[in-house]
């Protein structure tokens, strides 16, 4: 689901606000489907693999939202 919506005209770019909100969203769904994922694979010997398979990916994907969010330029309006 994506923040940005088409209620604006093509051109027009998104605001600060409207890219942050798209990164936010973007990043709690890749944990939804982290989730998802490793809930659907159910329990079994492996758990210390699994934990550390799921902090890597959780890091992976903090790390990309922190990334887009220093990409968001500061436009003072």
């Amino acid at each position: 689901m994506s923040v940005l919506s088409f209620s604006r005209p093509l051109d027009v770019s998104p605001t600060r606000s409207e890219r942050r909100a798209a990164s936010a969203d973007r990043f709690l769904d890749a944990l939804e489907e982290i989730v998802r994922k490793h809930r659907a694979q159910g329990a079994d010997s492996r758990l210390d693999l699994d934990a550390e398979l799921i902090t890597g990916e959780v890091a992976h994907e903090l790390a990309q939202a922190r990334a887009a969010l220093q990409r968001v330029p500061h436009v003072s309006r």
